[in-house]
C-alpha cells in the first residue's frame, strides 16, 4: 500500500485498530478494501458491507494506490 499521509479519506491513530490505516470516521481498515477486491468483491459490495465508508473515500484510496503504483514502476 502507498503512503496515505496526505490523503483526507483515511486516518491512522495508535488508539484505533492498532494504528492501521482506516477510512476516516470509521474503524474499517483500508487493507480490508484491497483484501475484498482481491477476493472478487466489487466496490459496491464493499460499500454495502461497510456502510460507514463512502464511495468518495474508496475512490480516493484507489486513485492514490494507482498513482503510487505508477510511480514505483517508473
Amino acid at each position: 500500500m502507498g503512503d496515505w499521509r496526505q490523503l483526507d479519506a483515511v486516518d491512522r491513530s495508535p488508539e484505533v485498530v492498532s494504528g492501521a490505516w482506516v477510512f476516516r470516521g470509521t474503524r474499517v481498515p483500508v487493507a480490508a478494501l484491497f483484501e475484498n477486491l482481491r477476493d472478487g468483491a466489487t466496490v459496491d459490495d464493499f460499500l454495502a458491507w461497510f456502510p460507514g465508508v463512502t464511495h468518495t473515500q474508496v475512490e480516493a484510496v484507489l486513485v492514490a494506490e494507482e498513482q503510487s503504483s505508477r510511480h514505483s514502476l517508473a
